[in-house]
């Protein structure tokens, strides 16, 4: 079956992959791209790429067999390179001019100076969402945590994301299942944290607000919100209180090790902020794994918002 759409003038110099999303619901980056590559979707009889601005009366054609259809039921592994990234949810949450917004997945660094030859900033430079730009790191996540994670196109808007959460105006929601029975339901852990530095020894106050999602005698599922943004900061924090995150070699609490996963067990769940009066929030859909251990551990989290 094959649709057609004639472009009004209200979408005119608008991004066709902005332009599909918006007429035809929320699709993944990565299948837009893949079928403005294979020929699927074509603008005036001819192939673009997602970046193309579309203008008024142009003619855009959907090849294939029930394309809106499959296309919102389809999930897809966008990735530069196949082997690197293996996420089992979709990886691009959101693309627009200024910023890109991904659900991370665990085990890949953000950028270079890490022990790990792989990072994202270094994958998205060859991918073609930033064939007219070049990815800016804004913020950090740690390599085994997943998550949504922002990356800017340009330098202007970096320098502004960078000053939000200097400023603490971005706001984050994790996730993690952590051992044992935590006791108190909410409150605030604030505490001072120690690392080191070249030998030197820091301390720095670390302020979290946290609410427990649901517990057992066994484990817990906690939501926790950083004031601050210390280094393993969340990590460190559960582990003082004898609450150490599955799968966190480094902060073990426990000496008895889960067989069943490897993963750690931390997931960077919603970020929200407020750019020119205008609100923007994105969550990141749980792991496989995260809800697979959930569900062993008999951990309800269907009340999550």
């Amino acid at each position: 079956m094959i649709k057609s759409y004639i472009v009004d003038t209200t979408c005119n110099n608008m991004r066709i992959d902005r332009w599909i999303r918006n007429t035809i619901g929320k699709i993944p980056q990565g299948l837009i791209e893949k079928s403005l590559r294979s020929g699927k979707i074509k603008i005036n009889q001819k192939k673009v790429k997602s970046s193309h601005k579309i203008k008024s009366n142009d003619k855009i054609v959907f090849y294939d067999f029930k394309f809106e259809e499959r296309i919102l039921q389809k999930k897809i592994n966008f990735s530069p390179s196949n082997q690197i990234i293996k996420a089992n949810e979709d990886l691009i949450i959101d693309n627009n001019e200024n910023f890109v917004v991904l659900n991370k997945s665990a085990g890949i660094s953000v950028q270079g100076g890490t022990k790990s030859k792989k990072n994202l900033i270094d994958i998205f430079k060859k991918s073609e969402i930033f064939s007219e730009s070049k990815p800016f790191s804004v913020h950090r996540l740690d390599k085994d945590t997943s998550g949504v994670f922002l990356m800017a196109k340009n330098r202007e808007t970096a320098q502004l994301l960078t000053s939000l959460f200097r400023l603490r105006k971005v706001h984050k929601t994790y996730l993690a299942i952590c051992h044992g029975e935590i006791e108190k339901n909410s409150g605030e852990w604030a505490n001072n944290l120690v690392r080191y530095d070249n030998g030197k020894k820091i301390v720095e106050n670390a302020k979290t607000i946290y609410k427990v999602i649901d517990k057992n005698s066994n484990s817990s599922l906690v939501e926790m919100k950083p004031i601050t943004g210390r280094k393993h900061q969340l990590r460190k924090q559960l582990f003082n209180i004898g609450h150490s995150i599955y799968g966190d070699n480094k902060y073990k609490s426990f000496t008895k090790t889960l067989r069943v996963n490897k993963e750690l067990m931390l997931h960077a769940y919603e970020i929200r902020f407020i750019i020119k009066d205008k609100k923007y929030t994105y969550k990141a859909l749980l792991p496989e794994y995260f809800k697979k251990l959930l569900k062993i551990k008999r951990l309800n989290y269907s009340n999550l918002n």
